[in-house]
C-alpha cells in the first residue's frame, strides 16, 4: 500500500496574521469600552438628581394608586363562579414607576416581578381579589389549549435549585414532578389546561413566562379592557395577545 504524501502546510502571510491579531485586539478593546459605558450609564441613572417636584409627583402617584386600589376592592367584586373558566393566564403590562409598595407586594406574590412576564393561575376568591387589587398593571383572560401548549413548548422553563432551566429534556420534568405522575412536557400541558389535581405543584415548578414585546406596543392605558384600555379581564381575547407576545 502506497504511503500518502504529506500535505504541505498552509502558509499565511505575516501581514495577514498581524492584521488578524490587530482586529482581535480592537474587538476586545471595543467590547470592554461598551461594557464600561453600559456600567457608567447604569450608575449615572441610579444616582440621577431628581427635582423636588419629581419626588412630590412620584409620592402622589403612589398614594393615588393605593387609594384607587381600595376603591376597586370596595366598589367591585370578582366572583369565581362568574368566570367562564377556572384557568387564567395573567400578564404584567406596566412597570413600577407609580406603583404603591402594596401593589408591588401583590405582584410579587403573583410572581409577576417584571414587565411582560406571565403566569397561569387558578381562579379562586383570594386570587381574584389580588387581580382586582393590581388590575391597572395586569391583563388576564381564559387561555385555550392551543395557547397553553404553545406557551409551554416555546417559552416554558422550569425551576431547579432556584435556577431557570429550559424544558428541552423530559428528564428535568421527571426529576421535579415524577412523584406526581408528570414525566413529560405534554403531561404539563394537560395538567395546566385541565387545572388538574397537581396544578399548584406544576405552576410552582414553571418559571414565569418571559414574553416578547409586540411590534405594535400596547397603549398601556390603565382603564379596563372593556372600556377601551389594556388592563383587566380580556376573557377569550387573551389568546390574541398571547399570539402577539409568544
Amino acid at each position: 500500500m502506497a504511503e500518502e504524501e504529506p500535505q504541505p502546510l498552509t502558509y499565511v502571510h505575516e501581514t495577514v496574521l498581524k492584521k488578524r491579531k490587530n482586529n482581535e485586539e480592537w474587538a476586545i478593546k471595543r467590547r470592554e469600552q461598551l461594557e464600561a459605558r453600559k456600567k457608567r450609564n447604569k450608575r449615572d441613572l441610579k444616582f440621577a438628581i431628581k427635582r423636588p417636584e419629581e419626588f412630590v409627583k412620584e409620592y402622589c402617584d403612589k398614594e393615588l394608586d393605593h387609594i384607587r386600589m381600595k376603591q376597586r376592592l370596595k366598589l367591585r367584586k370578582l366572583a369565581s363562579d362568574s368566570l367562564k373558566s377556572e384557568l387564567l393566564f395573567v400578564i404584567r403590562i406596566r412597570g413600577s414607576r407609580d406603583m404603591h409598595p402594596r401593589t408591588r407586594k401583590i405582584l410579587d406574590l403573583l410572581r409577576l416581578r417584571h414587565f411582560l412576564s406571565g403566569v397561569f393561575v387558578k381562579a379562586s376568591e383570594a386570587t381574584l381579589k389580588m387581580l382586582l387589587s393590581v388590575e391597572p398593571f395586569i391583563t388576564y383572560g381564559y387561555p385555550n389549549l392551543k395557547s397553553v401548549r404553545e406557551l409551554i413548548y416555546k417559552k416554558g422553563c422550569g425551576m431547579i435549585d432556584k435556577q431557570r432551566v429550559p424544558l428541552t429534556n423530559n428528564n428535568v420534568i421527571e426529576q421535579a414532578l415524577g412523584k406526581y405522575g408528570i414525566i413529560c412536557i405534554e403531561d404539563i400541558v394537560h395538567e395546566i389546561a385541565t387545572v388538574g389535581s397537581h396544578f399548584k405543584e406544576v405552576t410552582k415548578f414553571l418559571w414565569p413566562f418571559k414574553l416578547k414585546a409586540p411590534e405594535r406596543r400596547l397603549q398601556l392605558k390603565k382603564k379596563p379592557h372593556k372600556d377601551g384600555g389594556d388592563s383587566g379581564n380580556r376573557e377569550e381575547r387573551i389568546n390574541e395577545l398571547i399570539d402577539k407576545f409568544n
